[in-house]
């Protein structure tokens, strides 16, 4: 009986340990700090800037890995000030840093992340200039589009295919000429330099990519060369199936005649395809005409 008296005392001195603990931590005496003080602003950070803050002192790291991780956490964070820091590392002297910068600084503008990326379009590394044209795709900027059919004329068949692939993304009807001509090369519409013959593209994903951003556009300019490369026998099979899906998407009746010769075509997926842009045509027309 003596124990349980001094345990009741015990407990009733904890009780009032806690009480006095609850009330200070109301009062905000053991409240916890939400950020961080600068050191040299003296202003505080939040677990954002501070996230921020670490991964710019990682870029200056003689270490390429670090530097790369640096730049894809950057670019994970969506945040305009996380782009802003790794829009630095787009003058990386390593390949592989600027080519992940790239993709890291979308989360600015749309114009000062094209601004950004439109001179590495012209780098000397074909892989820098794959993926900053996928990026300026993503940017969704006219003020790329320039820059980006340039591009389709590029020496390696990636930055073309790439090029092609971004100018669709934007879809402005600016391009509808130069991807046109990536399908049916004429002189004088190409952006080919002077005096230079125009080479008929032979890389099927370049013709692929050319086809869909066509279609991405809607432009009814680009129906006459889709219709040649889907009369085109010669042409490889996912090409013609490709113009037959963008002339779908286009929605231009005058293409109905050779989407119905191609239901014919020896690749079975050619003439699904055609029955489905002829209804998709269909469609389109009659909500047209409402």
């Amino acid at each position: 009986m003596k124990d349980s008296g001094k345990y009741r005392g015990v407990r009733r001195i904890v009780a009032v340990g806690l009480g006095v603990v609850f009330a200070l931590a109301a009062t905000g005496v053991f409240a916890v700090v939400p950020c961080k003080q600068d050191r040299i602003t003296g202003q505080h950070l939040t677990p954002l800037q501070l996230e921020i803050e670490s991964q710019r002192l990682r870029l200056s790291s003689a270490e390429v890995e670090d530097r790369r991780e640096a730049l894809t956490r950057l670019g994970s964070l969506h945040h305009p000030e996380a782009s802003r820091v790794a829009v630095s590392a787009l003058s990386d002297p390593s390949p592989i840093i600027r080519a992940t910068a790239a993709s890291s600084v979308l989360s600015l503008p749309a114009e000062e992340s094209a601004a950004s990326l439109l001179p590495l379009l012209i780098d000397k590394d074909e892989f820098v200039r794959q993926q900053v044209a996928y990026a300026l795709g993503q940017t969704h900027s006219r003020g790329a589009v320039a820059g980006l059919i340039e591009r389709l004329t590029d020496k390696k068949d990636s930055v073309r295919g790439s090029a092609a692939v971004a100018l669709g993304q934007i879809a402005d009807p600016a391009a509808v000429t130069a991807l046109a001509a990536v399908l049916n090369p004429q002189p004088g519409l190409t952006p080919a330099k002077k005096n230079k013959k125009a080479k008929r593209e032979q890389n099927a994903f370049v013709l692929r990519a050319a086809a869909h951003a066509l279609g991405q556009i809607g432009d009814r300019a680009g129906v006459p060369a889709l219709i040649g490369v889907l009369q085109d026998e010669k042409a490889e099979d996912d090409v013609r199936r490709e113009a037959a899906l963008a002339l779908g998407a286009i929605g231009d009746s005058a293409a109905i005649p050779a989407l119905r010769n191609a239901i014919t075509a020896r690749d079975p997926y050619l003439a699904q395809a055609a029955h489905e842009a002829i209804r998709r045509i269909s469609r389109l027309n009659k909500v047209r005409s409402i």
